[in-house]
């Protein structure tokens, strides 16, 4: 009796644990599906931009015809490969973005469309509906991984299996997003290629410069002169010899005082009406 009540308890915790494991993976897989409707929310946005940017180019690019017959064709391939999965729409998107790029490349060397005011906005809002497929499209290639890793892992591999959780494809980017551009800046001397320019293929590998020549070694300072002052100081002029002070002149008063009058040889005379004090 307790064996039996021993298995059932362990039959109930299985059971339970996968019913954890299933709801998960079904959690997952929804989410997956959520990711990829904002992708085709945004690629419908730019399946309807492209007819009315193609509409008010085609009255200057008379003799670009053929690269709006690309975009229109890549158009509808991308629109027709919607129900393929996200693998075969991925390329055929890709395809898309490879000709809308010629396309505005080629709208560059036409100043009348580039002054365009409709033409800016349509490509400003391609622009950012591009960038806004590029975000949905990290959203979508992280929920995949986060899928593909849940049911390949134990214990939710012994769950998927049996009831049918598939690995999902990933929407993969463009191939040319992955490739890295070279840019010539034009210093060799073939002159083919010009300068500033992508090249996107890589370029042959170039000789190293010449090394500088190392600089002479220093040759150490002449030792100091004697005297003073050292080297380098600005030499001082000497001073001028001091004059002897001239000696002083015969007689009185001394040189530079106001001469007085020699005495006249008579005595002082009183003042008129003075009269000696003990005379009266």
């Amino acid at each position: 009796m307790e064996i039996l009540l021993v298995v059932g308890v362990i039959v109930l915790i299985a059971f339970a644990a996968g019913v954890l494991i299933y709801n998960g993976l079904v959690q997952r897989r929804l989410r997956i599906d959520e990711a990829f409707a904002q992708i085709e929310v945004q690629l419908k946005r730019r399946w309807d931009l492209i007819p009315n940017l193609v509409d008010a180019v085609k009255g200057y690019m008379g003799f670009e015809q053929q690269v709006l017959t690309e975009v229109t064709e890549a158009r509808a391939n991308a629109v027709a490969a919607g129900a393929s999965g996200p693998h075969a729409q991925a390329m055929a998107e890709n395809a898309l973005t490879s000709t809308l790029r010629s396309l505005f490349a080629v709208v560059e060397n036409y100043p009348d469309l580039k002054s365009n005011q409709n033409v800016l906005e349509l490509q400003e809002q391609l622009t950012t509906t591009e960038n806004q497929i590029s975000f949905a499209r990290q959203h979508y290639n992280a929920t995949v991984l986060d899928y593909n890793s849940a049911i390949a892992t134990f214990p939710n591999v012994l769950v998927a299996g049996p009831f049918g959780f598939a690995r999902r494809d990933f929407f993969d980017a463009e191939p040319a997003a992955d490739q890295v551009p070279e840019v010539d800046l034009g210093f060799g001397d073939d002159g083919d290629t010009p300068a500033g320019t992508a090249t996107g293929q890589p370029s042959a590998p170039q000789a190293a410069p010449p090394r500088p020549a190392p600089p002479p070694p220093q040759q150490p300072a002449p030792p100091p002169p004697q005297g003073y002052p050292p080297q380098g100081y600005p030499q001082q002029a000497p001073p001028p010899p001091q004059q002897p002070a001239p000696p002083p002149s015969q007689g009185y008063p001394p040189q530079g005082y106001p001469q007085q009058a020699p005495p006249s040889g008579r005595p002082p005379q009183p003042p008129p009406g003075y009269r000696p004090p003990g005379q009266g």
